[in-house]
């Protein structure tokens, strides 16, 4: 292999290690503004803080609160042989929900956004 071909792999192939470990760049940090749990999904962030008599979805747009006051959220949370579906209202800059629910470390969430297309799914592990 010649130099300038092996110093070309080199460079392509920690370039895709970059990628995987989260190198990228689009205007806005993944930061919880709420205490919550951060995951992406097509440029949206979903921030899930959940609680046993609370839960709140926060969705950002570049980091800006997102229109949700026709949206509807859905989400199902997964503990152990547990499984629960939760309907989240529109309530100013997040989806809430209040009752009692089945959160607890490990658990797994699945959120069902609609805002003003298809819906999106974001999946969470509870903490």
């Amino acid at each position: 292999m010649k130099p300038i071909h092996l110093i070309a792999a080199i460079t392509l192939g920690l370039s895709g290690l970059a990628f995987a470990a989260g190198g990228h760049d689009h205007g806005h940090e993944h930061k919880p503004l709420h205490g919550g749990i951060i995951t992406e999904v097509k440029d949206m962030d979903y921030e899930l803080v959940a609680k046993p008599e609370q839960i709140q979805l926060f969705v950002r747009d570049h980091g800006k609160p997102a229109d949700i006051s026709k949206g509807s959220a859905k989400l199902t949370v997964l503990s152990g042989n547990q499984k629960q579906e939760i309907n989240l209202l529109p309530d100013g800059e997040r989806f809430l929900a209040k009752g009692t629910f089945a959160i607890t470390p490990g658990a797994k969430a699945v959120a069902q956004v609609s805002l003003d297309g298809p819906a999106v799914t974001a999946r969470f592990v509870l903490k």
